[in-house]
């Protein structure tokens, strides 16, 4: 074995040495950022822009690449830095229409409102929270608002809409944040004439801030009175897609309701079959756990929210018994060991995602790295 001229603990004084040099260099990029992030609450620019990302992260591994350090090692750690750099930009932002003098979120005490309260407070609206037992003061709380969000849980929405529209000043602005969208607008549309709009933020309550999150927004009624609202929103940092209120529903059946109804019957299988979920765990490969992690974590939600979500779509009961067709035509092939035509099938659904699913393969692995390191769901830690 060669003497080396210099010892491993010497080695790893000059690797801790290096390191301290990152901690002091992140500490500067962080003042930094938070200097970036003032500039753009003064100038309205939104915390995210995509290109100014993408530029930043081809240049970088240009650079690492030219030195040779890995650049999908660079790439990830400058995403991990500039999520986190996202942070220290988002105490304020600039307020979008000065002109609103009084917002009020009914449920703003709940975890999704909450979040807006929080947004708009921080973008200097005023902003009034209407909660269950404010009712008996409505009429007083809602009049001069000029935008009022009603974030309530979705099997209250309608209701709730209905009883807020008398209530409303005639130019107000009426928006929801629910998850389902044609009967909520639609609810909206009838119970008041002036402004409305149709939200579905596609993120939960636990979110640091809303960059690169998705808002879908549902034209309802006088688009150019909620337009500061949108821009507001952008501001904030999410990413805005517009969408008829049908389109959405129809593509939640798919994101949102069978996607849950799936991870529940796959959590009560795991818990009518009983295996010991250490052991699952122990054994599994990244993917499984990642996958293990996604049921699990719907177990430790609001069953109501679910319910909720679940149930309100009388719809994508067809889709789901469909669903249930195919897993028993699937079920058939392996049962008369009919590979040939499973190869058939698996080829003929890859055709039907085309590049997506190469785009798959190589952003799972860089999941699958994370998930490595940070043993996703090891139960014993």
């Amino acid at each position: 074995m060669p003497e080396t001229s210099i010892s491993l603990d010497e080695l790893r004084v000059k690797i801790d040495q290096l390191d301290s040099q990152l901690v002091d260099i992140l500490a500067q990029r962080a003042k930094l950022t938070t200097q970036v992030g003032e500039f753009k609450s003064r100038t309205g620019m939104p915390i995210y822009v995509p290109s100014r990302e993408a530029e930043l992260i081809e240049k970088r591994r240009s650079e690492a690449d030219a030195k040779g350090v890995p650049p999908n090692l660079i790439e990830d750690l400058l995403r991990r830095i500039m999520r986190e750099s996202y942070q220290t930009q988002n105490n304020q932002y600039l307020c979008k229409a000065p002109q609103i003098n009084k917002i009020v979120v009914v449920g703003g005490a709940g975890a999704l409102g909450r979040i807006f309260v929080d947004m708009f407070t921080r973008s200097g609206y005023a902003v009034t929270v209407l909660e269950q037992n404010d009712w008996l003061n409505a009429a007083e709380i809602l009049a001069d608002s000029e935008l009022v969000l009603v974030a309530v849980p979705i099997k209250l929405t309608e209701k709730i809409i209905f009883k807020l529209g008398p209530l409303l000043p005639k130019d107000c602005i009426l928006a929801d944040v629910t998850s389902t969208k044609l009967k909520p607008l639609q609810a909206m549309m009838e119970s008041h004439p002036g402004p409305v709009v149709g939200l579905h933020p596609m993120f939960g309550p636990d979110v640091q801030s809303l960059v690169k999150q998705v808002v879908v927004v549902c034209e309802g009624r006088q688009a150019e009175a909620y337009q500061w609202l949108v821009d507001q929103i952008k501001i904030w940092g999410a990413i805005v897609h517009e969408s008829t209120a049908k389109e959405h529903d129809d593509a939640m059946a798919f994101i949102q309701v069978m996607r849950h109804f799936s991870s529940f019957v796959y959590g009560a299988h795991l818990a009518g079959e009983d295996p010991e979920l250490t052991q699952l765990v122990a054994f599994s490969s990244p993917i499984y756990r990642l996958e293990l992690a996604m049921v699990g974590r719907l177990f430790a939600q609001d069953p109501e929210l679910y319910a909720d979500i679940i149930f309100t779509n009388a719809e994508s009961i067809g889709l789901l018994k469909r669903f249930r067709d195919r897993f028993d035509d699937a079920l058939t092939l392996l049962e008369n060991g009919d590979k040939g035509e499973f190869v058939k099938q698996f080829f003929a659904i890859g055709h039907w995602f085309g590049p997506y699913a190469k785009q798959c393969l190589v952003s799972s692995k860089k999941l699958l790295l994370k998930a490595d390191d940070d043993r996703v769901m090891n139960i014993d830690e």
